[in-house]
């Protein structure tokens, strides 16, 4: 174990011969007994561990230990080179053997975007590694008979729709690489809660391109400095965008690994964490995405939305949602 720049304690977990960079803060060491659990938090897409900088500083002045994780595909973590390796049933291990390598007593997890996901099939997989969770942006719904790529390709048959436009390989990947630091200011501000309304889902042709007709900031909000932001340009640029979309083209491999897992409830504490303008809510026209972000959970304790705040919640809300995590972390212990 080393040190890393951000003060952190820097470990490579082996899943196999994929290797998963974790960043542990904190002054507990595995081994040593701690009436707080661990904190592990799984990021989304397109991020890295660095998207839980508010989180490590706050959890870690309440004394707990707090680990980050670049999802495999990101950061300083391996890039498989095949579809397969991007699976919920790939991912959910990843965590798992991180999990077991950073302490000896089950974990909390925070997920946030594809992080939530991945957390939930890990604590569906691994009930005994996982203490609680706390999904934010994305909520839990127990996995049924119809494929999500199904659903999504009828709803947008007519119309643009990224994650469908992200099955095509190569095409998502030359448009942002060709220009990765305007590519991602158009996506972390049209998916934020300072965009126009519904910048994100606004209604393109079918062909268009992900960045078309997207929102390039003059400045950038202040919940994002340039400093953070280089650091999101600087990992994508060396690390390049086929892992963090191959997640995407792995949803149509998801559909048979999560049958055994088909309408099981999560049994552990959890909680939902998202912003009123979050993008996810909107994703089939007419619903609710948050109407019940309870359902699949057997110990739910609560939901929290942040009023006017969009997808990025834990950045563009570091104080708000701090208080909803310390919350539930509050309740674990009662």
């Amino acid at each position: 174990m080393r040190q890393n720049s951000s003060g952190g304690r820097a470990l490579q977990v082996q899943n196999g011969d994929v290797s998963i960079h974790v960043n542990i803060y904190g002054d507990a060491v595995k081994g040593e007994v701690s009436h707080y659990p661990v904190i592990l938090c799984v990021h989304g897409w397109p991020e890295h561990s660095h998207s839980w900088r508010h989180q490590v500083k706050f959890f870690v002045n309440h004394g707990y230990t707090v680990a980050t994780m670049d999802v495999r595909g990101y950061g300083n973590s391996s890039k498989p080179d095949h579809v397969d390796g991007y699976t919920l049933e790939s991912l959910a291990l990843d965590v798992a053997c991180v999990a077991a390598a950073v302490s000896d007593q089950p974990v909390v997890l925070f997920g946030h975007d594809w992080g939530a996901p991945i957390c939930y099939a890990t604590t569906l997989r691994y009930p005994e590694l996982i203490c609680g969770v706390a999904g934010l942006s994305v909520p839990f719904t127990p996995y049924g008979d119809v494929a999500v790529l199904d659903v999504l390709s009828a709803i947008y048959a007519e119309q643009f729709f990224y994650i469908l436009y992200f099955q095509k390989v190569g095409l998502v990947e030359s448009e942002v690489e060709a220009d990765m630091f305007t590519a991602l200011r158009k996506i972390y501000f049209a998916l934020s809660g300072d965009a126009p309304h519904n910048d994100w889902l606004k209604k393109k042709p079918a062909n268009a391109g992900l960045l078309d007709n997207m929102t390039l900031p003059d400045k950038f909000p202040d919940w994002m400095s340039e400093e953070d932001f280089n650091i999101y340009v600087e990992a994508f640029t060396q690390g390049g965008f086929t892992g963090p979309v191959s997640r995407y083209r792995a949803m149509s491999l998801d559909e048979n690994l999560n049958t055994p897992y088909r309408g099981k409830t999560i049994a552990q504490p959890a909680c939902f964490i998202a912003g009123t303008k979050d993008a996810v809510r909107n994703y089939v026209p007419g619903v609710d995405g948050y109407g019940d972000p309870g359902v699949g959970f057997e110990d739910f304790r609560g939901a929290t939305l942040i009023e006017g705040k969009g997808h990025w919640i834990q950045q563009e809300a570091p104080a708000a949602t701090n208080a909803a995590l310390k919350s539930f972390m509050d309740s674990l212990a009662s």
